[in-house]
């Protein structure tokens, strides 16, 4: 009895094991979780919320569903993993300072830019937005593969037949295993009119592709600093983008000034608008100030407005410049435009993902005509039968 337990026995080499199993593990995020697809700019759980929604026929021209029920049809059909991570996926898809262009029109509270989290997901209902409709587009006309899902009882898109380029305009960002991505969002018109640029004229350069596309435009806004530093981060695709706050000064009565923050970096989104308050009121009781009467936060759903009122014989230009120094009014944004090109992880360049774009674009049209001509002719020899007999 006892041989027979040690015949089952096999000897491996742990290191082996170890590399071998990690490399795997590594590849499953990299590929099937944490980085985006470049043709459509979305990861597999935005991917399988977005087609779940359409198989609802959640459109925007019907009501708004529980999200309860939009999450529960995701993860039994496509996405095998925990519920929370898949309605945090749809809450970002939904909130209007996270992502540039929503693909989730939301209904209920969705949080707030102060870092408030979502109501559960049995109080809030959603539906697509317009917008996520080109997304979809003829995704019924055989325009991209479908494969087995997790139990082989559905079929899933592998991608999105969009016809935008979504990786730019609503960029990205994840970290996967020993890699990380973070692209920043664009202007909808702009890039359209690069892709058109680049479709008349194949040679062209990111400095001319720039001549369209000005640069990043974050949801909350704010000021790029460092311009001359675009056209080396969108030709290599890496770098850092230094984002300010649009500041304003006012008049108010008695000949005091205030100083008025309509727009905030995009890296401060979160808890970001607490905790710049009271980086505010930090420099107050460290004495590294004396100027500010007054602090109030009054942003609403117009939008942000913080309010900081300065004592009379206060210099506003050096008050604003400290807070640049200071507090988070000015920051960081790293790029690396990471995304999965034809399998596997690449860097990209502005043009080579504009390129791609295209490459996707033309490959979309041709399968779709195919599929309309094969469908024509089979009813043509059904006619031409019916007329003979």
């Amino acid at each position: 009895m006892e041989d027979n337990v040690f015949d089952k026995i096999h000897e491996v080499d742990l290191k082996d094991t170890m590399e071998e199993s990690y490399i795997n593990y590594a590849m499953s995020v990299i590929a099937s979780r944490a980085l985006p697809d470049v043709r459509d700019g979305l990861k597999p759980v935005q991917r399988r919320i977005l087609y779940s929604m359409s198989e609802l026929n959640n459109t925007p021209d019907k009501p708004h569903r529980k999200c309860a029920r939009i999450v529960g049809d995701t993860m039994g059909k496509y996405h095998p993993h925990g519920d929370s991570s898949i309605y945090g996926a749809l809450v970002n898809m939904a909130q209007d300072w996270a992502t540039r262009y929503p693909m989730v029109d939301g209904h209920g509270n969705f949080g707030s830019v102060d870092g408030d989290g979502a109501a559960a997901m049995r109080y809030t209902e959603a539906r697509l937005s317009k917008i996520s409709m080109e997304m979809l587009a003829d995704i019924n006309k055989d325009t991209v593969d479908f494969a087995p899902n997790f139990d082989e009882t559905e079929k899933e898109p592998v991608v999105m037949p969009a016809r935008y380029p979504n990786l730019l305009v609503n960029g990205t960002s994840g970290i996967a295993v020993g890699m990380a991505t973070s692209i920043p969002t664009h202007n909808l018109g702009e890039v359209v009119d690069g892709v058109k640029a680049y479709m008349k004229n194949n040679e062209i350069s990111v400095k001319g592709l720039m001549r369209y596309i000005k640069g990043p435009d974050f949801p909350t806004g704010g000021i790029v600093v460092n311009k001359d530093d675009l056209a080396e981060i969108y030709e290599t695709g890496t770098g850092k983008i230094k984002i300010r706050g649009k500041v304003d000064v006012e008049e108010i009565k008695g000949g005091r000034k205030k100083i008025v923050i309509s727009e905030i970096p995009y890296t401060m989104i979160g808890a970001g608008i607490g905790k710049f308050l009271n980086d505010v009121c930090n420099l107050v009781e460290t004495k590294k100030t004396s100027d500010i009467v007054d602090i109030s936060n009054q942003s609403s759903k117009e939008g942000i407005r913080i309010v900081i009122e300065l004592r009379k014989d206060a210099d506003p230009e050096n008050f604003v410049n400290m807070l640049y120094k200071k507090t988070r009014l000015e920051d960081t944004f790293g790029v690396n435009m990471l995304a999965v090109a034809d399998g596997r992880p690449e860097t990209l360049s502005l043009k080579q993902i504009i390129e791609h774009h295209v490459d996707f674009q033309f490959e979309l049209a041709t399968r779709k005509y195919k599929t309309l001509l094969k469908k024509e002719q089979d009813k043509k020899e059904i006619q031409e039968g019916l007329i003979k007999a």
